[in-house]
């Protein structure tokens, strides 16, 4: 084992050397091998958490954080993501090659000291607002650092029903996780709907340095740092701030644990005191569920120790969003709906989903007062495909048909309010139509990039085609090797589904064994896509399989900036939801 951990400090010694001089530009990076080097480094943090070597997890830890390939991820990460255009209180920005280089030399511990956060506020669904705080670049990418020595330790102890901001979970695995646990004639018939007040706000400072296994000097400088609001500093005292890449996963393993002292109170899965208390839990970050076989022990005895397990963290559950009630009345969890119809378990999308969605939609619509129909088309289509893919694995082709019904009278007013002095035969003439069997499609011509011609359609939500969500596995670590099989699997799944109708693709992306040929990553539906031209077309390459290759977003940045002469062309039938409409097209 010593021989092995010799070997791999060497290889990353000799990756630092290789990487971090002088005259290697960010475009030069193997990405590929820096990804590989800092992928075996979180595996074996993930094995030692899993023997519980805790000093061999720290010793891993600080070579991570130190080494420069863990570095070059971290800054790669918050350069390339949706957030990376917003600045913070230092106003700075890494958008240039020049910067992202310059910024791995600056992820340094020692002298480390963050800047306050910028305080900004988003509104809630309650009409409250939430506080976020916008860390600067540079602690952005420090929190990114460490993140990725703290992300196997936390995957490995987690919650097995625990599925908010975790790789690889998503909130249809929750609430397939509430039907397999109601779904049932002797299911549990009582459900405790828990939220935690304020749980980013008010998580105790002395216990997540006491108990977050990670450099404790620089959690506890994050937690200390402040935020700035109306030119003012402001301490903070309490809570982990939303807004932080880190933030998600420290408050994450705040309240890893819950369900294991359930199960040790009130028995094993598969016990028969288990069988007789019902009494399971699905947690999605602060916002879970517990369901038992009566509210007694519920309100007696399962409320009371979750009460005692949030207080030592400095939190106390709302007295406002934690109810009890029954599965006939039934409850709304991450924007669903779960109840039981004269014994038939149903989930379907809640109401107050429903009405914020349309609300949205409407909103939407009396702010393109003036626009085009294309324009207006352009700006609905994502968010009606979106919210109906959200919803496509539970019971709303029902509800799909009203949204429908309610976005097209949303659209008849809209265009009457234009015309005031035009007959409806006219506006139905002119913004309606007739598309094989279906009448009254709101569409619009419009020019491609190219020049041509083509017709743009509105979406409809009941397009969306209802598929049953296959839950995870709650035992699976993405860090661990023997899963990897099954994670690939799943993935090979996810894509299918993405690129159903265009096998083209599909082939292209199982022949690059699912990954970028540039940084040996996975392409996902939510990393997205470029479609790239080996020999470009105007060269005489075509478009038959062996002359494309597809590469993530940033990967084709690299490939055209080693080829100045790279021409960009947009082509037809390539775009799709997370990936990016183009062909990349080099000498």
């Amino acid at each position: 084992m010593q021989t092995d951990e010799s070997r791999v400090v060497i290889d990353g010694h000799r990756l630092v050397s290789a990487l971090s001089t002088d005259e290697l530009s960010w475009h030069h990076i193997e990405w590929a091998r820096v990804n590989r080097t800092v992928r075996k480094l979180q595996t074996r943090i993930a094995k030692a958490t899993a023997e519980r070597d805790w000093r061999r997890v720290k010793a891993l830890q600080r070579f991570l954080t130190r080494s420069f390939g863990g570095k070059a991820v971290a800054v790669r990460r918050v350069t390339e993501n949706t957030g990376k255009r917003t600045a913070g209180v230092d106003g700075q920005l890494w958008s240039t090659p020049e910067a992202k280089r310059g910024a791995i030399s600056q992820l340094r511990r020692r002298s480390y000291q963050p800047l306050p956060l910028r305080r900004v506020y988003i509104p809630k669904a309650n009409g409250k607002l939430r506080p976020l705080g916008i860390p600067t670049m540079r602690d952005r990418a420090m929190q990114a650092l460490y993140l990725l020595a703290l992300e196997p330790v936390s995957e490995s102890l987690a919650d097995h029903n625990s599925y908010g901001f975790r790789r690889e979970r998503c909130t249809a695995d929750a609430i397939e996780q509430c039907f397999t646990a109601l779904s049932q004639k002797a299911s549990a018939q009582w459900i405790l709907e828990a939220d935690i007040k304020g749980c980013f706000d008010n998580i105790n400072h002395d216990w997540l340095i006491a108990h977050i296994p990670m450099d404790t000097a620089i959690l506890r400088k994050w937690l200390k740092a402040g935020y700035m609001e109306s030119r003012r500093l402001f301490p903070t005292e309490a809570g982990t701030p939303q807004g932080g890449i880190v933030s998600p996963t420290v408050a994450n393993m705040a309240l890893d644990g819950l369900e294991a002292m359930l199960e040790a109170h009130f028995g094993q899965k598969r016990s028969q005191t288990a069988f007789r208390n019902k009494v399971h839990m699905v947690r999605y970050a602060d916002d879970f569920v517990i369901t038992g076989n009566s509210r007694e022990l519920l309100e007696n005895e399962v409320r009371p120790l979750v009460e005692k397990f949030l207080a030592i963290r400095g939190l106390e559950l709302s007295s406002e969003k934690t109810r009890i009630t029954h599965i006939s009345v039934g409850f709304d969890f991450l924007g669903q709906n779960v109840r039981k119809y004269e014994g038939k378990l149903l989930v379907k999308p809640s109401c107050k989903n429903v009405k914020a969605f349309l609300d949205k939609v409407r909103g939407i619509i009396r702010g393109q007062k003036s626009a085009g129909q294309a324009n207006l088309i352009r700006q609905l289509n994502p968010v009606i495909t979106g919210w109906a893919n959200y919803h496509q694995a539970i019971c709303a082709k029902e509800t799909f048909n009203r949204i429908d019904q309610a976005i097209w009278q949303a659209l008849c007013r809209w265009s009457r309010r234009r015309h005031p002095n035009k007959c409806w035969p006219w506006i139905r003439k002119k913004y309606f139509r007739s598309m094989g069997s279906r009448h009254w499609v709101f569409a619009a011509n419009t020019l491609l990039p190219d020049g041509t011609s083509t017709v743009l359609r509105l979406a409809l939500a009941k397009d969306t085609p209802i598929r049953r969500h296959t839950k995870i596995k709650g035992d699976v670590n993405p860090f661990d090797p023997a899963d990897e099989i099954y994670l690939e699997d799943r993935l090979g799944s996810k894509m299918k589904s993405s690129l159903s109708g265009r096998r083209k693709l599909l082939r292209l992306w199982w022949a690059q064994d699912k990954r970028c040929p540039i940084c040996s990553q996975f392409i996902t539906k939510e990393s997205g896509w470029h479609v790239h031209h080996i020999i470009r077309r105007t060269d005489g390459g075509g478009d038959n399989s062996s002359n494309l290759i597809m590469l993530h977003p940033t990967c084709h940045t690299q490939v055209h900036h080693d080829d100045p002469s790279a021409q960009h062309h947009c082509q037809d039938g390539l775009d799709e939801p997370g990936s990016v409409k183009s062909s990349i097209v080099t000498a």
